[in-house]
């Protein structure tokens, strides 16, 4: 998954940031390295709190939950370069 940041310099120096496809995922650090340390927590633990959430709302859904694994975003880029060339 691939995450936007959007990124501030606070009054008190320090950098806050906000991921974009995430709004609730906030937190801010002394530099750069902190910051996003920090957001990367703040990312997972606003997706657990979606799947908790959505789980919740659906326990009583007579429905069927099923794991989906995507390619990482390293190997959807890869991919293309991967394939050969046909001359005729």
């Amino acid at each position: 998954m691939v995450f936007t940041i959007s990124i501030q310099e606070s009054e008190n120096g320090w950098l806050a940031g906000q991921c974009e496809q995430l709004p609730e995922a906030i937190s801010q650090g002394k530099d750069m390295d902190d910051l996003m340390r920090n957001i990367y927590s703040a990312i997972e633990e606003a997706l657990e709190m979606r799947q908790e959430d959505f789980i919740a709302s659906h326990q009583n859904d007579n429905c069927i939950r099923q794991t989906l694994y995507l390619p990482s975003e390293k190997k959807r880029i890869a991919e293309p370069l991967k394939r050969k060339r046909v001359y005729a």
